[in-house]
């Protein structure tokens, strides 16, 4: 069970020379773009971070991350619980020209002044993590099944609506 916080901030070119591993918490309340788009969130993430040389020279972050969350349903948009979970593989780069080299099975973290700042990336990868659409169970959710059928006839109004033209002379004084 992890019990310590991640560091917000780590040097990960030391880490990965080393080998090395981390592994935390990270507090969702902590994560302000997070909050934006889905809400205040209370409760942790748990992180699993591997710092590594690949076989082409390479620095990598191998990760994982879960997370449970609480995201509105579409449908009646009462909050429901919704675990997030994420694999991810990060190229470490100190520029956009290194990204664009980078296969299509890493994804680009950009490193400045040797420090990476951890908990954006968490947080990136949470945000990346949120699924499209969330709706209740059609029995759990709030709305009813009437609700939820658009077969009911549409309103159609008895007067039938001026043509366009009859408008056009109207206003140019001709009847």
């Amino acid at each position: 069970m992890l019990t310590s916080r991640l560091p917000g901030r780590v040097e990960p070119y030391r880490l990965a020379a080393h080998d090395e591993h981390l592994e935390g918490l990270v507090a969702l309340a902590e994560l302000a773009r997070l909050t934006e788009a889905i809400g205040e969130q209370a409760g942790d993430a748990r992180v699993w971070l591997d710092f590594t040389i690949d076989a082409q020279g390479r620095r990598v972050i191998s990760g994982r991350l879960e997370a449970d969350l609480l995201l509105a349903c579409r449908r009646c948009l009462a909050p429901m619980p919704q675990r997030v979970e994420s694999d991810f593989l990060l190229g470490m780069v100190t520029s956009d020209a290194l990204a664009a080299e980078l296969p299509s099975t890493h994804e680009p973290v950009l490193v400045e002044d040797e420090q990476l700042n951890l908990l954006a990336v968490v947080e990136d990868e949470l945000i990346l993590s949120l699924p499209q659409v969330v709706y209740h169970d059609e029995a759990e959710c709030q709305v009813s099944p009437e609700q939820l059928n658009s077969t009911a006839p549409a309103e159609t109004s008895e007067a039938p609506a001026d043509s366009p033209f009859d408008v056009l002379r109207h206003l140019k004084g001709k009847s």
